[in-house]
């Protein structure tokens, strides 16, 4: 049995908007957080694979960290069932060391293990040394429920 439309479309807008997922248990439904907080992007040197969290195969080079996107409509765009970023989502500048970037990651912490929502690989992996800055632009990050 696959997922309808519909279900797809509602449980991204729950995940990356925060937004109530009506008619599921009871009269309210599956409801949004209070505060919604943010989803983390990580970039990964390899597959963290389905069992992995965000900490697995996370990138290390010197200065890099997890970038914040709020769960908000104003951050995330779902339309279907994809959900995509709205503006682009830029990492810190690498200051030092080396890295091949081959995968990126969605989760829920800021640092440590988190838990990873959703994974892939890049179309191209991505070489950072000193003064490369990895940037998804707008748009360019999707995840499609199927």
């Amino acid at each position: 049995m696959s997922a309808s439309d519909s279900m797809e479309t509602n449980i991204l807008k729950l995940i990356f908007q925060n937004v109530d997922f009506a008619n599921i248990g009871d009269a309210t439904g599956l409801r949004g957080a209070s505060t919604p907080g943010s989803l983390y992007v990580s970039l990964h040197t390899s597959d963290p694979g389905e069992s992995g969290s965000q900490a697995s195969n996370e990138t290390a080079y010197t200065s890099y960290a997890r970038v914040a996107v709020a769960r908000s409509a104003a951050a995330w765009d779902v339309t279907g069932a994809v959900a995509s970023n709205i503006a682009a989502v830029s990492f810190p500048t690498c200051t030092g060391g080396t890295a091949t970037v081959t995968h990126v990651g969605i989760g829920t912490s800021s640092s440590g293990a988190g838990v990873l929502l959703f994974s892939a690989a890049l179309a191209a992996s991505l070489a950072v040394s000193n003064t490369v800055q990895p940037e998804f632009a707008a748009g360019q990050l999707t995840v499609t429920a199927s």
